[in-house]
């Protein structure tokens, strides 16, 4: 069975549930997660050493805002997670990848019977940057526990970022990359205009050097306590490191995510204007001399510097 085919079959008696219940804001959670917190039978807690009060409430939040009636709770605790200083990243992960199917597949089999729907609640989206469903799909490829399941896709940290800042993720004609702090190390890819960053308890932004970067950093987004702060990066990233340094020590936990954006400068915009205008009157040319072989042509594209990312929409 291929991992699409489990999310598309009728399939075994058990079902899971894998529901995006947004970045904080119980406003966030989609009608369809909405009817899939209200379907289940069985809610599966994955609970971490550091885990807070105010995120156990969130959660708690969520469920009774969509759920009148009972439900059972299986709370699983998380293994460790040792790859922050781990000599090889990969092979921690996959470790705890590992430990957390073994654990999940024996909570399945002992505490979902036939016919019982199950849940996991995931922040955001369960698609992004989220190993839920690669564990699940895990523990389905051992083959000890049978079960179909969905996944329910929510409001990632990255679009309410983006819907909070008030800006497109990405600009006319352009891309936007998605990626995890720890790709930063070299600064910003050369070619790469519009960045996501994710998982950044170490301020990988704080040492990119760089005076045409504008960032778009949020942290808490979705929820009361929600902190946005945006500029050019050289004239932000000394509040953005004391004002994430404050909220942490207040709240004990910091969820935040950034945009790092380049910026194309006037004089650098004329310039590449002006080549392209050159550009458009040479082919011009051309097609009105189009009786010439162009091989012949004494007209010739001048070689373009590197173009910047694209302008705004």
């Amino acid at each position: 069975m291929t991992d699409s085919d489990a999310n598309q079959t009728s399939g075994p008696g058990r079902k899971l549930s894998l529901i995006g219940i947004g970045a904080g804001d119980p406003d966030y959670v989609t009608a369809q997660a909405a009817r899939a917190i209200e379907a289940f039978d069985v809610l599966f807690v994955v609970t971490k050493e550091a885990d807070k009060n105010d995120l156990v409430q969130a959660r708690t939040t969520v469920v009774e805002t969509y759920r009148k009636t009972p439900f059972r709770t299986v709370e699983l605790s998380d293994p460790p997670r040792p790859w922050k200083h781990a000599p090889h990243y990969n092979d921690a992960v996959a470790q705890w990848r590992h430990q957390r199917a073994e654990q999940w597949e024996q909570a399945i089999g002992e505490q979902l019977a036939e016919g019982e729907h199950g849940a996991f609640l995931v922040w955001g989206d369960p698609s992004l940057y989220e190993s839920t469903l690669t564990v699940v799909q895990e523990v389905l490829r051992r083959g000890r526990v049978a079960f179909d399941y969905e996944v329910i896709p929510g409001v990632s940290s990255v679009f309410a970022l983006a819907a909070r800042h008030r800006i497109p993720l990405n600009r006319q004609g352009g891309a936007v990359q998605i990626t995890p702090a720890r790709l930063l190390a070299q600064g910003l890819p050369p070619r790469v205009s519009d960045i996501v960053v994710m998982l950044d308890p170490d301020l990988a932004f704080s040492r990119i050097e760089d005076d045409n970067i504008h960032i778009y950093w949020g942290a808490y987004l979705g929820t009361a306590d929600e902190i946005l702060i945006d500029g050019p990066l050289h004239d932000v990233r000394d509040e953005i490191v004391r004002v994430r340094a404050e909220a942490k020590l207040k709240k004990g936990w910091m969820f935040d995510t950034y945009l790092l954006r380049r910026t194309v400068t006037e004089r650098r915009r004329s310039e590449v204007e002006r080549r392209q205008q050159q550009v458009e009157r040479q082919a011009h040319e051309i097609e009105r001399r189009s009786g010439i072989d162009r091989r012949e042509s004494h007209l010739t594209v001048p070689d373009l510097p590197p173009m910047p990312g694209p302008t705004e929409a």
